[in-house]
């Protein structure tokens, strides 16, 4: 087969979702496809494009079999939405006139509409060819519990536009059992959407002693630390987190440590200033290869959302801790597909989210019980083993592409 893939993410950008298309791409390589992958110049989190990446519209190379063609951006400040929607509409305009040279099977493309409508329309729709909509986050659900997609006309857009890629791509991927009531609402119906939960490098992201280099240098080895990794966002409530850390201040053997970067970084280092609290640490986005050490310096890692948004998101962080062979203490509505998916695997703890009181009592809890600690930790490895190794999902997706090629023949008169 040969597959394209869009996206605004790709190795070596940090956070998330480039690991994962990245993993994908060069897991169908390896299985004989031909990859292409439209996409961006290294950007994120910050916003700041690397100079080596700067004064070109296009980037052609071929990393471990996978041609990339990189779309420039100009630097902007991430932290402003405006000038992050200067790159995706850049990235967008650039994107769809590019010529990939080859005939392609198939596409893949991913949530948010907003980020790669233009593309999607060009190679998918114009040249009528099928697609896989996988979606990650549920829009415009999880931007109007945010708070972003404030007034009806743009939550109305919003969902014009996620209809319309939905509409036209022979299925649609879900990470989430829970996504299903929000694409219903978008006429999506069920024997359209295929569940493939997101995967981890099981390989890279091993159990690791808590002392090691990362834990050393920032001197938390000797404490008890609570961990939270990643995009430091609007979704996630992290000040409940602080208001967490101020009801432990008089345990001095714990501490919290925020490690990453996002428009909420700010706020909350200066909250923390504000009650003066000594048991809060903050570390800025760590490389890819540091990552297995960062997670193996906590004893306990967080994934937390505000409340309402749990049934719209499942952040893939939750697999990487797992992989990480520590506990989780999930703080996310309690019927989402997240805190479901913990008590399955018996790999952490749930407290309700926005709950300071009971996030203290769950991480003393956890401090007082090492045998629990400790099997949760196991548990969680051995499920992420089991279920979220990129080699499954690789193949989960080669079956997705060749329904969604066989479905596009069938309809040819």
């Amino acid at each position: 087969m040969q597959v394209l893939i869009i996206t605004t993410m790709y190795a070596p950008d940090l956070g998330p979702a480039a690991p994962l298309v990245t993993m994908l791409s060069e897991g169908l390589v390896k299985l004989g496809h031909q990859v292409t992958v439209i996409t961006t110049v290294p950007h994120y989190p910050s916003g700041q494009v690397p100079a080596t990446f700067r004064g070109k519209l296009l980037w052609r190379s071929r990393e471990n079999g996978v041609e990339l063609i990189r779309i420039g951006l100009p630097s902007v400040n991430r932290k402003n939405l405006s000038q992050r929607l200067i790159q995706i509409v850049y990235f967008q305009l650039i994107a769809s006139f590019v010529n990939i040279g080859h005939q392609y099977d198939v596409v893949l493309a991913g949530t948010p509409s907003i980020a790669v409508l233009l593309p999607y329309l060009r190679f998918v729709v114009l040249s009528r060819k099928p697609a896989i909509y996988s979606v990650h986050d549920v829009y415009p659900d999880v931007g109007v519990a945010l708070g972003i997609f404030r007034h009806k006309l743009m939550i109305k857009a919003v969902a014009i536009l996620e209809r319309f890629c939905l509409n036209h791509a022979k299925l649609v991927r879900i990470l989430s059992e829970s996504f299903r009531t929000g694409l219903h609402k978008l006429g999506v119906p069920d024997t359209k959407m295929v569940l493939i939960y997101d995967w981890v490098d099981i390989d890279l992201i091993q159990p690791l002693p808590r002392e090691n280099l990362f834990s050393s240098e920032y001197g938390i080895a000797d404490r008890f630390t609570v961990l939270y990794a990643g995009n430091i966002g609007l979704s996630q409530g992290l000040e409940n987190i602080i208001a967490t850390a101020e009801l432990l201040i008089d345990h001095k053997d714990i501490v919290f440590v925020f490690v990453g970067d996002g428009a909420g970084r700010e706020f909350l280092q200066s909250q923390a200033m504000q009650k003066q609290l000594s048991n809060v640490q903050f570390v800025p986005f760590q490389p890819r290869q540091r990552l297995p050490e960062v997670l193996a310096s906590a004893d306990i890692s967080l994934v937390i959302l505000r409340q309402g948004i749990g049934s719209a998101s499942l952040p893939s962080k939750t697999f990487s801790i797992m992989a990480s062979g520590r506990p989780i203490l999930v703080s996310v509505d309690e019927e989402s597909e997240t805190t479901q998916l913990i008590k399955r695997a018996e790999a952490g703890l749930w407290v309700p989210a926005e709950d300071p009181r009971r996030t203290a009592e769950a991480i003393l809890s956890l401090r007082n019980n090492k045998a629990l600690l400790d099997q949760l930790g196991h548990n969680g490895r051995i499920w992420a083993e089991h279920n979220h190794s990129p080699q499954n999902a690789v193949k989960q997706f080669e079956k997705l592409f060749r329904t969604a090629i066989s479905m596009k023949n069938a309809s040819l008169p």
